[in-house]
């Protein structure tokens, strides 16, 4: 495979860089200080046509491939890793699924929009006592009179209350199966709890969804029933990839920061960039960063070539995570006093880069996956 980025990766790179700019970088500081929700920010995004970057235009998406979609995501978090992991949600965990494995009258009906950026979308997966342990949830669906019915509390639901549609993984109440189900706000009995006050990623939306005897037509059962486990591990090894590229965009934000103070700020007569402390902090973030782009690239690349990929996403993102704290890290250790305040933001970039090393499977859980695979092949 080659590791050259096409005329098109490049176009989108720039055209959502600039974009990053001008539209996302200005109200960044801001709405996380406020944990407002950029509406407006999404609503752009829409007319430039990112929400559903993977997906044939055919379903309302671009047409593009999984590596431009992560491109994507790292130059936003590049500004701004709220903004970024609202979409990563929405395509790899609320998009996906139905593209996957949703019949063609479940693409038509509720991927088109979401691809479109006409409606949000997200993923009910984790519970007060199902994390890690996905076969733990206890959200339940009974089958009775041509629908099923659905009771639980899904809980740290990116798009929660913003979004529209939600595909929802719940246990079948006689086989104890998982199947997947698209709910859509405005259903009877489901409702939205509590919104997250989070430590980081402040402007994006998390919250719980609730299903209070909630009916869902049997028209929207996502697959076949029982098959939700299988649904969800795949859905799941695509997102580590998205995450990968959170926490790389957050490297490579906290490093583009550091880089500019260090040129800038003067101690003793002369820019600390010329320190020999300063210099082998950004060489190691440097190096570090470029390591976790081919990481990361890489396993997008093995996606777009319906290659398996399950232990190089989780390689991506463990490694990604691991370098978003790092960098972000020595980012406020450049900046000495000033990076402990909010206004040079890489405290921001700081407290971003923890959930990395959470979402779509933990550090552990990556470790898991990373040995279960090679020890499987030994």
């Amino acid at each position: 495979m080659s590791h050259e980025l096409t005329e098109e990766q490049q176009l989108i790179r720039e055209t959502v860089r600039e974009f990053a700019q001008k539209e996302v970088k200005p109200r960044a500081r801001q709405i996380d200080k406020t944990g407002e929700f950029p509406v407006e920010t999404i609503k752009k995004m829409a007319e430039l046509n990112v929400m559903g970057i993977p997906f044939p235009e055919r379903y309302g998406g671009a047409g593009g491939d999984e590596l431009s979609y992560i491109i994507t995501i790292e130059e936003l978090a590049r500004v701004c890793a709220s903004t970024a992991i609202t979409l990563a949600a929405h395509t790899s965990l609320g998009s996906y699924p139905i593209y996957a494995f949703g019949s063609e009258e479940q693409k038509m009906k509720y991927l088109v929009p979401l691809a479109r950026g006409e409606r949000l979308g997200g993923l009910g997966l984790t519970e007060p006592d199902a994390g890690s342990d996905v076969a733990a949830l206890k959200t339940t669906a009974v089958k009775e009179n041509g629908h099923y019915r659905l009771n639980g509390t899904k809980m740290f639901i990116t798009n929660a209350n913003v979004g529209k549609s939600f595909v929802v993984a719940t246990k079948m109440h006689e086989t104890k199966l998982i199947s997947l189900f698209i709910v859509e706000k405005g259903f009877k009995g489901f409702s939205t709890g509590k919104k997250e006050d989070k430590l980081g990623l402040r402007a994006s939306d998390t919250g719980e969804l609730v299903f209070d005897n909630c009916p869902v037509p049997a028209e929207n059962l996502l697959g076949k029933e029982g098959e939700g486990f299988k649904y969800i591990m795949q859905t799941l090894n695509g997102g580590r990839i998205s995450i990968g590229a959170l926490g790389l965009g957050i490297a490579q934000g906290s490093f583009d920061r550091s880089l500019a103070y260090a040129k800038e700020r003067q101690q003793f007569g002369k820019t600390i960039s010329s320190f020999q402390a300063i210099q082998f902090m950004l060489a190691d973030m440097a190096t570090e960063i470029e390591a976790a782009r081919h990481l990361v690239y890489y396993a997008a690349r093995l996606a777009d070539a319906n290659k398996p990929f399950i232990k190089e996403s989780a390689i991506a993102k463990l490694f990604a995570s691991q370098i978003a704290m790092k960098a972000s890290y020595l980012a406020i250790q450049i900046h000495g006093g000033y990076g402990y305040t909010t206004e040079y933001e890489v405290e921001r970039f700081y407290r971003d880069a923890k959930l990395c090393e959470i979402g779509e499977g933990t550090s552990e859980i990556q470790h898991l996956i990373i040995a279960r695979q090679i020890l499987g092949k030994l």
